[in-house]
Order: structure tokens, then C-alpha cells, then sequence
């Protein structure tokens, strides 16, 4: 017997002895529950203590078992590839655990992991944001974000992405780049999403709204339709940005990037 068997079979319940032991541990924490509105405080006192050790360790536990058993598994990347596309991707927000997770009264300028940033102007931010495990049947995507806005008196609220340098190897103004959103909304606002490439000294900027009303939504760049310098092109970044967020849930389930050649006419 191999010592990872040995281990594996050191924590399994299907033995008798030790489906006997889980009974009777689970019995009696069955009756100190029933029976905790009436003992004296002395004993729940007592009793405090070591529930709260046992629960400690099935939540780590359970943290653990959901996050590896959920679907879709952490490290896949499967995504919708549109037609002749030479480059996908999607952004590490949606790909993988980033630290931490999650942050409440979120400054100016605050990094979500190494390729997104949150821009706004308030004043007093009541804004909190995390990185959730998605599990729905129809998620292609590990992670989703979700941002909780209260109040908001501020002007602008965007969410930045830093496209990689793939991105814009070989760009030319006969591509048109595409964005793929998995988007839930508590209550409808208006998102736009701007798309900037940095050639030289100059940036150019093109913007598209989302046309909210389904969960899956696209939008699509042309760049034929800007003035882009091909030799020139340095760097690329999507804002995402939300107009009149204040008590608003927004969850974006999954954020993805396609680039094609356009059709020759």
C-alpha cells in the first residue's frame, strides 16, 4: 500500500468503526443543540469552546471541498471562440483565485489582481467588491466579480482591463476586437465599454454600450473606423464603465476577449 493511499483511506468514513464514532459524535452535538435555550450558562459555557474549534475545521474544510469540487474546475479556460479568431482570452479576474479576494470601501485607482483597476471619484466610497466561485450549470468560467454599491457621490465608476501584449502583436485596422459579457444586473443601468490603444504619442479610443436586456452580451471594435498608427501600437486596455451604479448589485460572470481579421469586401 502506497503512503497517498494510506492517507486517503486514513480519512475515509466507510469503515464501520468509524461511521460508529460519526453517529455518536453527531448524536450528542444533536442533543447539547437541543438542549442549549435550557442548560445553565455554566455548561454552554463549556460547551462554547469546543464547538467552535469543530466548526472551525469543517468550515476549512468545506472552503476547500467547494472550491475544488465546484464547477467549472479552477484552471480551466474553456470559452466561446468566435469564427476565425487568432487571438482569445480571458483576463485573470474570471480565470483564477486572485488575494485578496475581496475588499469593502474600494479607493481610487484600487489593483484587482495584475490586470484590472477600479477608477472612481467619490468622495466617501461605499463601494465593495469580490471575486466569487461561479457553479451555475451554465458558468464556462471559474470566477465571476460582483461589486456592491451603496451610496455613490460620485461622477464615474469603471472597472479597467489591461489587455496583454498578444493583444496587440500583429494589430491591424482590419481587425475588429470583440468582448463577451455574462452580466447580472439587481436593478438596470446603463455599461459602457471603451476600447484604447495606445500607438506613439497618441490614443485612440472607441466606445460601445452594452445592449443590456440578456445575461450574455457582446460588443464588437472595428478598427477601421479609427485612426490607429499599425506601426505604432504600443499598448491596448478595456474600461468597463457604469453609469448611475448607486444601490446596485453588479455580478459580471465571466469577461472574455476574441480578436479576428474582418471580411474582405
Amino acid at each position: 500500500m502506497n503512503w497517498n493511499r494510506h492517507r486517503f483511506m486514513a480519512f475515509n468514513f466507510d469503515t464501520l468503526f468509524d461511521r460508529f464514532l460519526f453517529r455518536r459524535a453527531l448524536a450528542r452535538w444533536r442533543r447539547a443543540a437541543s438542549k442549549a435555550e435550557s442548560i445553565e450558562t455554566s455548561a454552554l459555557r463549556k460547551l462554547r469552546g469546543p464547538a467552535r474549534q469543530l466548526r472551525r475545521e469543517i468550515d476549512r474544510l468545506l472552503h476547500v471541498a467547494d472550491g475544488r469540487l465546484a464547477l467549472p474546475a479552477i484552471g480551466t479556460n474553456a470559452m466561446h471562440k468566435p469564427l476565425h479568431s487568432d487571438w482569445t482570452w480571458r483576463p485573470e479576474l474570471w480565470r483564477g483565485p486572485i488575494q485578496p479576494p475581496g475588499m469593502a470601501a474600494v479607493e481610487n485607482r484600487a489593483a484587482i489582481g495584475s490586470q484590472a483597476t477600479i477608477f472612481h471619484d467619490c468622495e466617501q466610497s461605499e463601494l465593495t467588491i469580490r471575486q466569487i466561485r461561479n457553479n451555475r450549470e451554465s458558468d464556462l468560467s471559474p470566477f465571476g466579480f460582483r461589486m456592491d454599491v451603496f451610496r455613490f457621490d460620485g461622477s464615474f465608476l469603471s472597472l479597467v482591463i489591461d489587455l496583454p501584449q498578444e493583444a496587440t502583436q500583429g494589430l491591424k485596422l482590419r481587425h475588429v476586437i470583440r468582448m463577451d459579457v455574462v452580466v447580472e444586473l439587481e436593478k438596470p443601468l446603463e455599461i459602457f465599454a471603451r476600447l484604447n490603444i495606445k500607438h506613439g504619442p497618441n490614443s485612440e479610443q472607441l466606445v460601445r454600450e452594452l445592449p443590456l436586456g440578456h445575461s450574455e452580451v457582446m460588443v464588437e471594435f472595428d478598427l477601421a473606423y479609427s485612426k490607429m498608427n499599425e506601426k505604432r501600437v504600443e499598448r491596448a486596455w478595456v474600461d468597463l464603465i457604469f453609469e448611475g451604479p448607486e444601490m446596485n448589485q453588479i455580478i459580471l460572470r465571466d469577461v472574455t476577449f476574441s480578436r479576428r481579421p474582418r471580411a474582405e469586401l
